[in-house]
């Protein structure tokens, strides 16, 4: 089993990495749908939330309200610090589970938005970071997901920066291309996780 990282900032085209590697035959644990699961209605890691954030993050239907918990925390580095120490260790528990059912062969591509933030390197055996400029960011945020450009940059500030996040990569992927261009090197990239995922195992030095 090759276990990978994937990481990158808020609107930099990881999703679209993700999906093409999927597509290839990775195998995906995606951290962000693993934290909105661990956050449905009737979870434990609901209830938490609502204990440290107060019932007015919850929409009418009992479930998470999202973009307003969103404005909460990621004006004040503090409460995201008290967000993240309820998800984070569930987010966790549930990405091993997963891993541990991959076949023995197998990419894992670990999908970790702040893989660079939380120092989770070390956890796998490589990393790929998808790297866009931050105004390439900002664009797609308000243009695509339709949020205010002060929004957008709250985001963007809440993560590591641009340049803490390619200090970690073992492989950097470009998205300031055309989708064209970024198939071409995500099959590039593919091509050489999975020789990695089938090399043999070198025996130990004496």
């Amino acid at each position: 089993m090759l276990k990978v990282g994937l990481t990158g900032g808020i609107g930099a085209g990881k999703s679209e990495v993700s999906r093409l590697l999927v597509s290839y035959g990775a195998v995906l644990i995606d951290a962000d749908r693993i934290a909105r699961e661990v956050v449905a209605p009737g979870t434990p890691g609901l209830t938490a939330v609502v204990e440290a954030f107060g019932k007015d993050v919850l929409g009418e239907d009992g479930g998470l309200d999202r973009p307003k918990l969103g404005s909460i925390v990621f004006a004040d580095p503090d409460k995201l610090a008290v967000l993240n120490s309820i998800v984070h260790p569930l987010v966790g528990r549930r990405s091993r589970e997963l891993e541990t059912a991959a076949a023995g062969d197998a990419v894992v591509i670990h999908d970790v938005p702040l893989l660079a933030e939380n120092a989770l390197a070390a956890l796998y055996d490589l990393v790929i970071v998808v790297d866009a400029s931050p105004a390439t960011q900002l664009d797609r945020l308000v243009r695509l997901r339709s949020m205010t450009e002060e929004d957008a940059r709250a985001r963007m500030a809440a993560q590591a920066t641009r340049e803490k996040r390619l200090a970690i990569a073992d492989i950097v992927i470009d998205n300031d291309v055309p989708l064209e261009a970024l198939e071409r090197r995500v099959r590039d990239v593919w091509a050489e996780l999975a020789r990695r995922a089938h090399a043999p195992q070198q025996p130990p030095q004496e």
